[in-house]
């Protein structure tokens, strides 16, 4: 069986605060990028993991890596007595603002429920997610949602328009909980907007306008740890037809925003021979909902 794992983009991240356990506040417009890691599993006696392909060899061990925890927690809470063999591929850059690692755990967790056949009670996914990780929640349904709370509460935007991307990563691994201490350690984020958004339009360059309202409150936080996003940002900025660039989640990873995928691709290939140890991708965003 295999499963998807799609790339996870944050159009936009707020910080909006800070719970009494530390844990920070988010709001959020996540949607999922076209490509992203494959997930495969198949019946074996006992859970057992291996990993391939391009950004494999960056992965952590085995038993440290998010999938292998996963599976591990889905059998023991599902009362699930049954091995199996899931294997990775890893296309993704690691520790990268794009999800790589909830995806793939959540995948894992959609294709082993239907290789044991099991349930997935909401009850079950919270209590998993909450373990796993913010992005995990999201990451289950692989669909566009506004995120809040500490990740764990997702509505729907609405239609919202299709749209072409480039994701462009330097190949620095960027670890999530250091940029969230810079960001507490920094001055306070700024408010909210005064003029919510109470619709998010279906038309492109108003969805897009819509959007720059917005930013990524991580952003300076990421800079501070890894300067180069900022080379990132600005050659994503400087392409012809890009509409938007910003950072996706805690970084490293940027994406530049395009209306056409002829336009997305030239940008992509231009960024690859002028930066060819970056990692750069040009995809369609998945913005259907239902």
């Amino acid at each position: 069986m295999r499963e998807a794992a799609p790339a996870k983009i944050n159009l936009y991240l707020h910080v909006a605060g800070r719970r009494s356990d530390g844990l920070h506040l988010l709001d959020s417009l996540v949607v999922f990028a076209a490509l992203g890691d494959v997930v495969t599993v198949s019946p074996g006696a006992v859970i057992s993991l291996t990993r391939s392909g391009p950004q494999a060899g960056a992965l952590p061990p085995v038993e440290d890596d998010l999938v292998h925890r996963a599976a591990h927690m889905l059998a023991d809470r599902a009362g699930a007595a049954a091995g199996a063999a899931i294997h990775v591929e890893k296309n993704l850059p690691i520790a990268s603002g794009i999800g790589g690692g909830s995806a793939d755990a959540a995948a894992a967790i959609r294709a082993l429920a239907r290789l044991w056949e099991i349930e997935l009670p909401p009850a079950l996914l919270a209590s998993l997610a909450e373990d796993l990780g913010a992005d995990v929640t999201v990451c289950l349904v692989s669909q566009p949602a506004l995120v809040s709370g500490i990740g764990e509460t997702l509505s729907s935007p609405g239609p919202l328009p299709p749209l072409h991307a480039v994701l462009v990563n330097p190949r620095v691994a960027v670890p999530t909980a250091e940029v969230f201490a810079a960001f507490a350690a920094g001055p306070p984020a700024l408010p909210a907007d005064p003029n919510p958004i109470d619709a998010w339009s279906s038309d492109p360059a108003t969805f897009i306008g819509q959007l720059a309202r917005h930013r990524n409150d991580l952003t300076d936080a990421a800079l501070s740890l890894c300067p180069v996003i900022g080379d990132v940002l600005a050659g994503l900025g400087a392409q012809p037809e890009c509409q938007l660039a910003r950072m996706s989640g805690s970084g490293a990873t940027c994406f530049g925003l395009f209306t056409t995928p002829a336009a997305a691709q030239a940008a992509a290939d231009a960024i690859g021979r002028d930066k060819p140890n970056w990692w750069v991708a040009a995809t369609g965003l998945e913005t259907a909902t239902g």
